[in-house]
């Protein structure tokens, strides 16, 4: 069993510059808003979404680049060398992925609002570039790392995954123009299942094994429920891909099966986990990852059911919105909630001082104000797209994009107060000299 101690040994000695985790953080949370924005100005087409160009399509790249996979980079160069022990390369690639993706990102999100071909050409190729840049860096640690089986096999999974989905996702973004694709529709279920079940799905995996126990003070999970945990969602996802691709909708129903029991014996190993911390309460941040677990099951069983002929077309976009904006979006949310004020902290104290308590650097204020917001926007908007009702969608945007606003508020009051402590810090070391 590995416990929090062991996890955070020599922590701060491998922290990255604030800049670079801040800029992606706060690039994040804006993005959020944007997300939730291009949502409301086309809410009447939301129930009945399931592709093509516009402000629908813009906004669920706004959130699905601009916040996820945004977070996912950010997090993956802070807490992967933190948790192997095994620092990045070099500093300058994080920047560089930053500064190739973010722009990218941008310009993606604009393009697709009226599917223009040479800002989409333009934006794809700077984000594949990122990713590229990111993908390195990753795979370099996870080479380096040793003993820590369970995480290298998440890791690897979840860069082949990113592999995938940033080649199926350049192809469709030229097939808008071109139309070459004989199917684009199963070439986007399967960019859609390897994004959010195989990139995103397997680091949110990895990862929970060791930020879980971090932050409940418990034990990790034993490998074995981990491995067996694994093997069931890796198989679901290559069902679900091969699945679409064959147009076989059985075998989506029984990809969501396994994935569904994937599922279950990963949030019981996390219950466990918090059974047996020490730390009891966790605060707001995991009643939203609670939650989300929920969500998440919801979520393939949904996928389960939009496969099959003869339910309601509310369904496949239905699904997205569980899956997106109720599993990953209030997952990270929750997870952030930990790690911006974790990050601050330890950032604020130079190596060997005390760091401040995380409410020193943050207030819970605005992370009430973003809950509120967010569910309120998760029921209405789901609301919205059962009953069919535009009106309900707005509502709903509107309550995400007040959330989004109070989180960014949490993560600029929290950077203004971590150079707060660090510059009373530095006065108090001087005056001691």
């Amino acid at each position: 069993m590995k416990f929090p101690g062991m996890i955070l040994m020599g922590a701060q000695s491998r922290l990255l510059p604030p800049s670079v985790p801040f800029r992606f953080f706060a690039a994040a949370v804006a993005f959020q808003g944007v997300a939730w924005g291009l949502i409301a100005v086309d809410a009447e087409q939301v129930p009945h979404f399931v592709g093509g160009p516009g402000f629908i399509l813009a906004g669920l790249h706004a959130l699905t680049l601009g916040v996820l996979v945004m977070t996912a980079i950010d997090a993956s160069f802070q807490i992967l060398p933190v948790v192997t022990g095994q620092s990045l390369m070099a500093l300058w690639p994080c920047r560089l992925t930053f500064w190739l993706y973010a722009p990218g990102t941008a310009l993606l999100v604009f393009g697709f609002i009226d599917a223009d071909p040479a800002v989409l050409a333009v934006g794809g190729t700077l984000v594949t570039a990122g990713l590229g840049v990111f993908a390195l860096l990753m795979a370099d640690v996870l080479r380096r790392t040793r003993g820590m089986r369970t995480l290298v096999l998440h890791g690897w999974a979840a860069l082949i995954s990113l592999g995938v989905l940033a080649g199926l996702g350049l192809t469709l973004v030229f097939n808008l123009q071109g139309g070459f694709l004989i199917d684009p529709v199963a070439v986007t279920i399967v960019h859609m299942a390897v994004a959010i079940y195989g990139f995103m799905g397997m680091l949110a995996f990895g990862y929970s094994q060791f930020m879980v126990p971090m932050f409940a003070l418990g034990p990790s999970p034993g490998d074995r429920v981990v491995t067996v945990t694994f093997a069931l969602a890796a198989g679901a996802i290559g069902l679900a891909v091969a699945a679409a691709l064959a147009g076989a909708p059985f075998g989506l129903v029984a990809a969501s099966a396994a994935g569904l029991a994937a599922v279950v014996l990963h949030v019981r190993a996390m219950g466990a986990v918090l059974a047996q911390g020490m730390r009891k309460r966790l605060g707001l941040s995991f009643v939203l990852v609670r939650v989300s677990w929920g969500l998440l099951a919801a979520s393939v069983v949904l996928g389960g059911a939009a496969a099959v002929d003869g339910l309601p077309g509310q369904i496949m976009p239905l699904f997205g919105f569980v899956a997106l904006f109720g599993w990953l979006l209030t997952f990270l949310m929750g997870i952030l909630q930990r790690i911006v004020p974790f990050l601050a902290a330890m950032n604020a104290a130079k190596a060997g001082q005390t760091p401040p308590t995380l409410s020193d650097v943050a207030v819970e204020t605005p992370l009430k104000i973003h809950a509120a917001g967010h569910f309120g926007a998760l029921a209405l908007v789901a609301a919205g797209i059962v009953t069919d009702t535009g009106a309900a969608v707005v509502a709903g945007a509107l309550a995400g994009l007040i959330g989004a606003a109070a989180f960014l508020w949490f993560v600029a009051d929290t950077l203004r107060r971590m150079r707060g402590y660090a510059f009373k810090a530095a006065a108090a070391a001087k005056q001691d000299d």
